[in-house]
Order: structure tokens, then C-alpha cells, then sequence
């Protein structure tokens, strides 16, 4: 027995009050980015999402030429520059949340519950702070992250941000870089929504097209004229007619050291000058809706235009039908 009960009945009280505000503080991304000094301040309050398409370079490790995780040319398990992950990231998949199926249009959304899998997997909880890494070796690496972004904040998600140069930039940094597979605490995390404002269906798209809207082209200049094509995923070259270009070269740069989003003030002056108007409603688009993502997240997270939405079916599916017009500057 106590010999205060009241003083130790306080202090219960007093305790659990500490653990309420505790979780009602958890750690909030301080916006859409973070660079490698915030999350290595905040690493152990946050859970890490590795985007890749490339799963191999998560496990292993260079067989030789490595320093901090960036690798030889042709080191096993990368095909790039760089291997490993952030301490205690957990890997997550290119094809596991960008869905292709036989017969069926490449990279779309996930089934809720299939993603909602793949989050707890992750170690994914309600209230996380999730921020998401990449391979970092150019403008494709970062649109696997974007991908991961925007279906994270479809499902309702909003505390989540890019780490700014993904893994090239914290291992051209000489921060910690780990191998092997991670095992996760499984988390408790549900999908909280499903918000169509932020996609396009081809309906939206042919609504665009005949009325003038505004539909923006994230691919290199040489597909968006014409000059190359995705065979075996797109069957007419060119773009959506009526689209600007606003090519992704032109959003990322870097190089070994970590592709990063130029500075807002330059991407407001870019897409200003190539005719993108971020006070109306727009619509991206790209092959598959991989590189529209990355786009997207420029103009509706750095730009903050919240009117713009990703064109899921991209080219893919708009140039399925011979009858829908493809535009090309340049013509076999």
C-alpha cells in the first residue's frame, strides 16, 4: 500500500499525460523535401521507405571500388554507381506498389489493400513520419520515389517527404550506408482516403483535349517531339495534343553526388517560361505515369499548385486507341 495514494495516483495521471503529448508530437516532415542533414538528425524518429526498381543494389554490397556505398561501374547487384540503403530503411519495391499486370496497363495504382500490406510490412504506423529515399543517380530513380509520394498521399497519407538526392547524396556524404535484407517491425498503418483529385482518368484527359485544359508532357524533349518512342508500351510517338513540355531534365539535375530538384525559384522561372501556368488546373502526363509523378510532385509540391493531377494511363493507354490523335513535330 502507498502511503500518499493521492500523490501516486497523480503521478500516474502525470505519466500517462506525458505519454498522450508525446504521441501527440510525433515528428512532422518540415515540408515535401528534407536533404540528408535533417533525416540523419531525425533518423531514429522516422521511418525510411527505399524506392527502387533495381532491389538488388539494396541487399549487396560492391565487390570492389566501394566507398560509402557508391560502387565501381559494373559492381554486382547495382547496374549502377551506387549500392546499400540508409540505416534501417526498409526496401520497397518498384513492382509492388506500381502495378503491372498481364494484359493490363503498366505501373498503375495498387488495390488499397494490397498497399495497405505493403506499408504495415514496411513498418509503416498511422502517425509516421515517412520519408523516402531513392537510388539518387538521375531524374528515373527519383520518379520511383515520386511514384511512392503520391500513392502514399492518394491513400491519405500526408506526413511524408523525398529525401533530396536519395542514396548517391547521404553516400557521397560518407553518412553510414547498410547491406543486406531488413525486417521491419510490422506496422498498423490503413488507408484514410482514396482522393481522385489527384488522378486523371482518360475521360478527365479527352475533357482536356477538347477543351483546351491544360496538359503537361514530363518526358525528354526527343519523345515529346517525336523522335523516340517506348516500343512495346506505346504505340505512336509524340504527345498528347495540346500538351507542354515540360521535360524532366529540367526539374532534377545532379550527378554522382545525387539528382536534386533545382531551387523553387528557378522551377517557378522553367515553367513559366515554357508556358505552364500553376494558378490553373493541370493534368501530367508521361509513358506509363512513372515520370508524370515526378512532375506532379514539382508543380503540386513545390509549386503548390493543388489542381494537378497524374494522367495514371499516360501515353500508353491514350495511343492504344488508333482513332485518338497523337501530336509529333518529327514524323517517320
Amino acid at each position: 500500500m502507498y502511503k500518499h495514494p493521492v500523490r501516486a495516483l497523480r503521478r500516474v495521471i502525470f505519466l500517462c499525460f506525458l505519454a498522450v503529448a508525446a504521441h501527440a508530437q510525433a515528428t512532422q516532415v518540415p515540408g515535401p523535401l528534407v536533404d540528408t542533414e535533417w533525416l540523419s538528425k531525425n533518423l531514429k524518429d522516422v521511418v525510411v521507405l527505399d524506392a527502387r526498381k533495381d532491389t538488388q543494389s539494396f541487399i549487396r554490397k560492391s565487390g570492389s571500388g566501394e566507398v560509402a556505398g557508391v560502387q565501381a561501374c559494373g559492381a554486382k547487384g547495382g547496374g549502377g554507381s551506387v549500392s546499400g540503403h540508409i540505416p534501417d530503411s526498409a526496401l520497397a519495391p518498384w513492382g509492388e506498389y506500381a502495378i503491372t499486370k498481364k494484359g493490363e496497363l503498366h505501373d498503375q495504382l495498387p488495390a488499397k489493400a494490397d498497399f495497405e500490406k505493403l506499408m504495415r510490412d514496411s513498418g509503416v504506423n498511422q502517425d509516421s513520419a515517412v520519408v523516402i529515399s531513392h537510388l539518387g543517380e538521375g531524374a528515373p530513380n527519383v520518379g520511383f520515389a515520386t511514384r511512392l509520394y503520391w500513392t502514399l498521399k492518394y491513400f491519405g497519407h500526408d506526413n511524408v517527404a523525398l529525401l533530396d538526392g536519395g542514396m548517391a547524396k547521404w553516400a557521397a556524404e560518407k553518412r553510414k550506408v547498410e547491406y543486406g535484407r531488413t525486417r521491419p517491425k510490422e506496422g498498423d498503418w490503413k488507408a484514410t482516403a482514396e482522393r481522385r483529385e489527384l488522378i486523371a482518368t482518360l475521360g478527365d484527359v479527352q475533357k482536356a483535349v477538347a477543351d483546351g485544359g491544360q496538359i503537361v508532357d514530363g518526358l525528354p524533349t526527343d519523345f515529346y517531339l517525336g523522335l523516340k518512342l517506348k516500343k512495346g508500351v506505346v504505340a505512336k510517338a509524340g504527345h498528347i495534343p495540346g500538351a507542354k513540355s515540360l521535360p524532366f531534365d529540367v526539374l532534377v539535375g545532379g550527378g554522382p553526388a545525387g539528382a536534386t530538384f533545382y531551387p523553387v525559384d528557378q522551377l517557378k522561372q522553367v515553367a513559366a517560361a515554357l508556358g505552364v501556368d500553376n494558378g490553373k488546373p493541370l493534368i501530367t502526363h508521361c509513358n506509363t505515369g512513372h515520370i508524370a509523378t515526378l512532375t506532379w510532385f514539382a508543380n503540386s509540391e513545390l509549386l503548390g499548385n493543388k489542381q494537378a493531377r497524374v494522367y495514371d494511363g499516360s501515353m500508353e493507354e491514350w495511343a492504344k486507341d488508333a482513332s485518338r490523335p497523337v501530336s509529333a513535330f518529327v514524323v517517320e
